[in-house]
């Protein structure tokens, strides 16, 4: 997310004072990025969002960026394991 400042024919983009919004579970994070160049090529979506307005569910916490590396890891283990777990009973053959 970021403002706007310029595109062309192509949907090069400009964004000033980007941040990437990083959600976990309730928790997210702002992280800033700055001044970002986008490649027309890369652009999927553009909105406009009404910064008066909350954008987020009233129960998700805000949290600092290293808390929210912590439970990104912790959320990518447990996928992790979850997976492993899933290839050691594949000889069960549950299908």
């Amino acid at each position: 997310m970021g403002i706007l400042r310029s595109f062309d024919q192509f949907a090069n983009v400009v964004l000033q004072d980007a941040f990437d919004r990083v959600i976990v579970g309730d928790l997210y994070c702002d992280i800033p990025l700055g001044l970002y160049v986008i490649r027309g090529e890369n652009v999927v979506l553009i909105g406009e969002l009404e910064l008066d307005k909350e954008e987020l569910p009233p129960n998700m916490i805000r949290v600092s960026e290293a808390e929210i590396k912590r439970a990104q890891k912790a959320e990518r283990d447990a996928t992790d394991l979850k997976g492993s777990m899933r290839k050691r009973m594949e000889f069960l053959d549950f299908d």
